[in-house]
């Protein structure tokens, strides 16, 4: 029997919502620990995280990806194949927590940051087990249960963490509280798997079984090898290379920019299945998605960079104390990343959804190798000042790479496009010109309000957004094809 998309968008909006919530209650408790801590703990606690992620592909090394994909198809093999991955992974935990160790006593960290990377590692492990379980809910279309984890988990690491620094528990207090929420996740995914799915678990070794799995594996491995190290090396270098308090300086600011990502991950998760069916059945209705998905993140993250750029000073010394006032130029020069990263996922989901998954990997490759290249020259130079300017570059010039590929896909209108950006950046100036003179009367979400409203009305003004672009969006994602109808129908 065919998939119903009823389900299946109702199980897409159970995961977005959950991560839409992981999203913001991180940023919340990552703001009271960072008041808590100071620049230079808060530094010590994201070198250990950031240390231990980029590490974890390692553990997975694609194979969570593949089980989606192939449980799917073959559902009487899932439980072969988990146990086959499983067993995989015992093994390449122990290889990578190893390498973990190794690494961070060459580094020669302090004494505290040596005991939470090696709590950090066990989290890693849990963490590598668990997304290998969840997969096999995906791959049976079930994701409410992954969605209510990431939402207990998130809370879990915060309560402990929060209780741990009130009764003034040690610094690494707050990995142990990591460690809670891993377990957590473990124990829950893997009763789950047991009770509703009734899986049997067991060591195998199927040579054929990892032979296949691997060959699979390989390109979803690069990939995640490449994204990871895009996104972490830069907190690891600055670590390194200059010590933890200009981390914790520079974590303030990617921190906020890297909390509004939910917006455009929401967005994408609507418009990729749209895309994907409209590739293969209606070419002119996947060049409208585009057009319009492209617009309508345009015109939230430009004057979103300016206004958080604008009123940065006053965002960190409210939320943060005069101790991070050294983020508030790093935060200025990395929020204005938001545009591109923003751009990036309706032009990402475009390329993935039209077979186009490998020219995204290189790309992010190309971006990874420039932007370690960077690091190491501008951190020594200008410190976490330099890591900005490196985050703010390359995350353009990824964007720059993918959108060479779209008119090899569809024919868009980019007149259209430059006209629409054209206005999107008269009105973010003249709003910019008013958040200017009002900042210094004003407390600054009064501001932000009167900086909204004033663009709102600019744009709307000058034709540059109408009610009809929102309209033809939905209808572009959300009018049932003659194909949508008929799977309901059947189901």
């Amino acid at each position: 029997m065919a998939e119903n998309p009823q389900n299946i968008a109702k199980n897409t909006t159970w995961l977005t919502s959950a991560y839409i919530f992981q999203k913001i209650f991180a940023f919340i408790y990552f703001t009271l620990i960072a008041r808590w801590l100071g620049a230079t703990d808060i530094g010590v606690y994201t070198f250990a995280i950031s240390l231990t992620t980029l590490m974890a592909i390692f553990i997975d090394f694609g194979l969570s990806n593949v089980l989606i994909r192939e449980a799917a198809k073959y559902k009487d093999k899932a439980n072969d194949y988990l146990n086959n991955i499983i067993s995989l992974k015992l093994l390449f935990s122990v290889i990578t927590y190893i390498l973990v160790v190794i690494i961070i006593n060459l580094l020669n960290k302090s004494h505290i940051s040596l005991i939470m990377v090696y709590l950090a590692g066990i989290a890693m492990v849990f963490d590598s087990f668990t997304l290998s379980f969840w997969a096999i809910f995906r791959a049976y279309q079930n994701l409410k249960y992954e969605a209510i984890s990431i939402v207990i988990n998130q809370i879990l690491i915060s309560i402990v963490g929060i209780i741990g620094l009130l009764l003034k528990f040690p610094l690494y207090i707050l990995i142990i509280a990591l460690v809670c929420g891993s377990l957590f996740s473990f124990l829950y995914s893997l009763i789950l798997l047991k009770t509703k799915l009734k899986f049997i678990f067991k060591l195998d070794w199927n040579k054929q079984v990892i032979k296949f799995l691997f060959y699979i594996a390989v390109p979803f491995a690069l990939a995640g090898i490449f994204a990871r190290v895009y996104s972490y090396i830069d907190q690891i270098l600055l670590s390194v290379l200059i010590g933890d308090k200009y981390l914790g300086w520079y974590e303030i600011g990617y921190k906020i920019t890297f909390a509004l990502q939910f917006v455009p991950a929401a967005f994408a998760a609507a418009v990729y299945p749209a895309m994907s069916h409209s590739f293969v059945n209606d070419k002119e209705r996947l060049k409208i998605i585009f057009e319009k998905s492209i617009f309508l993140l345009l015109i939230f993250s430009v004057p979103a960079a300016a206004g958080i750029a604008l009123l940065s000073d006053q965002i960190i010394l409210l939320l943060y104390t005069s101790e991070f006032q050294p983020s508030i130029l790093a935060m200025q020069i990395i929020i204005f990343s938001i545009i591109a990263m923003f751009l990036n996922y309706p032009i990402g989901s475009l390329l993935n959804s039209c077979d186009k998954q490998i020219v995204n990997t290189i790309n992010v490759g190309i971006a990874m190798l420039l932007n370690i290249i960077l690091n190491i020259i501008l951190i020594p130079l200008y410190q976490h000042i330099g890591a900005a300017i490196a985050c703010l570059i390359c995350q353009f010039l990824l964007f720059i790479l993918n959108l060479i590929w779209v008119p090899k896909i569809i024919n868009y209108n980019w007149k259209y496009l430059l006209i629409k950006t054209l206005k999107t950046i008269f009105s973010a100036i003249l709003m910019s010109i008013a958040v200017i003179y009002l900042k210094t009367y004003l407390n600054f979400i009064i501001v932000a309000i009167i900086g909204a409203l004033l663009y709102g009305s600019i744009m709307y003004l000058i034709k540059g957004f109408t009610k009809e672009d929102i309209i033809y969006l939905v209808q572009a994602i959300f009018k049932k094809t003659p194909y949508e109808k008929e799977l309901i129908d059947n189901n």
